[in-house]
């Protein structure tokens, strides 16, 4: 069973298994244990992560990235509006009023939903796990910010179905860095003690997380959370980008805007030089050859002009720190440590302005990139039978408020009741008790809008069908169960109606529960009437749902899923077969620039000046037609281009690898004769060793030997007169199987064993008292024992038939 954790980062994304030696955090095909979160659409195949972050700048228009916080909103959103006009690629209002991109795969227009995008992603991840376990994978934990909403983690849900994933739980990205903290401490306060209060700090490329927890032994629980998810580490970028761009129109009357190019180069140098300034403080050049219609430009930043340019983004960080500690209720000086991650967090300035705040150093401990990925395989293991982890218990917190809303009697006002208020422990139900003589609407909502990044407050609408009057004419009870899951989703899990039944002159009451299964997990629940019989009651589900946030992503119908399915498949294949041809073409390429090289190299004595001539004008050929008609080729022209190539090529290569092995097979050879002939000596020499092999046998071995050693003379005088550009006289190949054959000849004669010789029979001398007893012994045992007699085919003791 595997057990993995994804972290699905805005720029970058990290993949953690959990082996019998503990987490580890794995590496791509690239070798990198990053993964950028970007798929790019060509002409012939998809590239996802490094390969398509290397295509960004030439194929702009097709390469997706920066789609993470389009989860679950629709296309007329203001931050997607906002968003739309920064980005190379176009996004599209999909059927369902959510976003999707369109983008040129395979010379045809596709549109694509986010879902789908992530999907892609997913896949991709997955397949860096499945390669380093070595075997499938299916159950994982994936990470999503701590400020996502209900739609917005259904909508990452959606994602891992496509792929087929089985997502045990969404781990708020805090909780998952707690965890990967505590559960390796040894020195946590026991259960009855006053708990240990850390705060975490997770700055990332795209948004500003805190946390608080507390810790004690085997136990972690989440205090509160606070974020601003509209800041981070591509905040500033941007403000380095918009420095160059007023300097370049400036300096050298370049609209960088103009040119969607030009502009990624920007961001990507600004990104460089960024991380450049956490470690240095001196000026710093910023250089960009053929930047715009072939003009070089050039500039300086120095981390003082820097940190100036950005104090407003700095002065942002106070509020989630201030809004998290009036939340939980301590002072700075309750906090035991506070620990940062998340990659903008190396910027000095940002270090300092959270020192500041808490009034003590930070903490750097934990790996800042991979500690969300780890702390989700960690989770993954202890919800997987097949990993036995120590005891830890997670408790986390609903990041808003969330109310419910109902219509009552006609005559009555409309009922509203907060069911989970902020930082209340998640997962966790409640049992809400209702008297109603008719079918009822509930809405779920956020109760506080202005805490909530999202323009949609409502959750969904639930209906309670099917409710009558009880037989007394009055109210039925109806009990609606309410639930936040372990993915911080929430849902009406179960509806039940108490009824009062006589038994034997009593009345007792009876609740019939009646489930919703699946209900929130899936959108295409909320369209659907369930009905799920019930043989005491006789009745029909009294739940049914119509969980519709704005906008759903809803599942599309069957006959849509198998066409989505077919095209998933399509295009796995496509990118199988285009990985193929791409391989084939490299080989190609990589045989000319080997073969080139070594000519003038190693291999260059091993061929004539005619064929030298001839293959260096075939490899010359092949380079120019890999660049030219060669560009786009399919996988059997590649192949045969190779084949062509080897034929000239693979004589030379063993030329080549004859010619360094055979000094060392002839060595091993000569060591073997050496042996056997010594042997023969000692032999001649009467040594008593070998003298009792039989003179027949060991005429054998002289005669081997003698005729081994004059083909290996042979072998040799041949040889040095054979040129080196020429295939040689005597191969390896032989020259093993020459050893082989000495060895089976003379090995079985030389090894035989040496008789063994019998010893005379002689008393041990003992102490006159032992060897009297030993005689007294031997003759009572005479006395008692006859000897076997034979009856038939069966022995016996004559003493034992008596």
């Amino acid at each position: 069973m595997s057990v993995v954790g994804f972290d699905l980062g805005y720029q970058n994304c990290h993949v953690a298994i959990a082996r019998a030696g503990g987490i580890e955090t794995v590496a791509n095909e690239f070798s990198d244990r990053c993964t950028p979160a970007v798929i790019s659409f060509g002409t012939k195949n998809r590239t996802i992560g490094v390969a398509a972050k290397n295509q960004m700048v030439t194929n702009a228009n097709n390469t997706v990235s920066s789609f993470k916080r389009f989860h679950g909103r629709a296309f007329n959103d203001a931050f997607v509006q906002r968003e739309k006009n920064n980005l190379p690629y176009e996004l599209v209002m999909m059927s369902n009023g959510g976003v999707g991109v369109k983008v040129m795969y395979m010379e045809n227009e596709h549109l694509f939903s986010v879902e789908q995008i992530t999907a892609m992603l997913l896949t991709k991840l997955k397949e860096t796990a499945e390669n380093n376990l070595k075997k499938p994978v299916t159950d994982c934990v994936i990470s999503v910010p701590s400020f996502f909403t209900d739609a917005e983690r259904r909508s990452v849900l959606h994602a891992a179905q496509i792929v087929g994933l089985n997502c045990l739980k969404l781990m708020n990205d805090m909780t998952a860095v707690a965890l990967n903290y505590g559960i390796y401490k040894q020195d946590l306060p026991g259960p009855e003690e006053k708990p240990k209060i850390v705060v975490f700090v997770d700055m990332g490329h795209a948004s500003f997380q805190v946390s608080a927890c507390a810790f004690n032994k085997g136990k972690l629980k989440v205090l509160g959370s606070a974020s601003d998810p509209y800041l981070g580490g591509r905040s500033f970028d941007e403000r380095l980008v918009e420095h160059f761009c007023k300097e370049f129109q400036t300096k050298y009357k370049l609209n960088v805007k103009s040119k969607i190019r030009a502009l990624l180069r920007l961001h990507q140098e600004c990104e460089k030089l960024k991380k450049l300034m956490s470690s240095n403080s001196t000026d710093l050049p910023l250089n960009i050859e053929c930047f715009m219609n072939d003009i070089d430009v050039s500039g300086r930043m120095n981390r003082s002009d820097f940190e100036s340019m950005c104090s407003d983004l700095l002065q942002r960080i106070d509020a989630p720190l201030g809004s998290l500690m009036e939340q939980i209720q301590l002072q700075v000086e309750d906090v035991s440590a506070v620990e940062i991650i998340g990659g903008a967090t190396r910027i000095p300035a940002v270090k300092e302005r959270v020192a500041k705040f808490f009034g003590k150093d930070v903490s750097t401990t934990l790996n800042a990139d991979e500690a969300v990925a780890r702390g989700c395989a960690l989770q993954c293991a202890i919800l997987s039978p097949a990993f036995k982890v120590r005891e830890f218990s997670v408790t986390d917190v609903v990041p808003y408020a969330i109310s419910l809303r109902w219509i009552t009697a006609e005559d009555e006002a409309e009922g509203v009741h907060e069911v989970f208020c902020k930082n209340h422990a998640a997962p966790f139900s409640k049992v809400l008790t209702f008297y109603r003589k008719n079918p009822f609407q509930l809405d779920a909502f956020y109760s506080h809008p202005d805490t909530v990044p999202y323009p949609e407050m409502k959750i969904g609408q639930f209906i309670v069908q099917n409710i009558s009057p009880a037989k007394d004419g009055e109210k039925s009870k109806v009990k609606v169960k309410v639930r936040v899951n372990t993915h911080g989703i929430f849902s009406v899990s179960t509806a039940s109606v108490v009824e009062r039944i006589e038994v034997d002159g009593s009345e007792e009451q009876s609740d019939t529960d009646l489930e919703l299964k699946n209900q929130g997990t899936a959108n295409t629940e909320a369209e659907k009437s369930i009905q799920q019989e019930n043989s005491a009651a006789g009745t029909q589900s009294q739940v049914q749902t119509d969980d519709s946030p704005s906008p759903p992503p809803p599942e599309p119908a069957s006959g849509e899923h198998k066409m989505a399915d077919t095209e998933k498949g399509k295009m796995i294949l496509q990118d199988k077969l285009e990985k193929e041809r791409n391989d084939a073409k490299n080989a190609v390429e990589e045989y000319v620039y080997e073969f080139r090289d070594k000519l003038s190299g190693p291999y260059g004595r091993f061929v004539c000046e005619k064929d030298l001539s001839r293959f260096l004008e075939l490899l010359t050929e092949t380079e120019d037609w890999l660049y030219e008609d060669g560009e786009d080729q399919s996988k059997s022209v590649y192949i045969e281009k190779l084949d062509e190539l080897k034929k000239l090529g693979a004589p030379i290569q063993r030329r080549f690898k004859e010619a360094e092995q055979r000094p060392k097979t002839f060595e091993a050879l000569g060591q073997r004769l050496q042996h056997y002939a010594k042997i023969v000596e000692e032999y001649r020499n009467q040594s008593e060793t070998y003298q009792h092999i039989s003179s027949l046998d060991m005429e054998k071995v002289e005669k081997c030997v003698r005729e081994t050693m004059d083909w290996m003379s042979n072998a040799m005088n041949a040889q040095s007169k054979q040129p080196l550009d020429q295939d040689p006289v005597v191969h390896v190949d032989e020259i093993k199987a020459k050893n082989s054959l000495l060895d089976n000849t003379c090995h079985g004669i030389v090894s035989q064993p040496q008789p063994k010789a019998e010893s005379p029979k002689k008393d041990k001398p003992v102490n006159g008292i032992n060897q009297k007893e030993d005689n007294l012994k031997n003759d009572k045992d005479k006395e008692n024992t006859v000897p076997p007699q034979q009856n038939g085919d069966c022995y016996t003791n004559a003493m034992e038939c008596n």
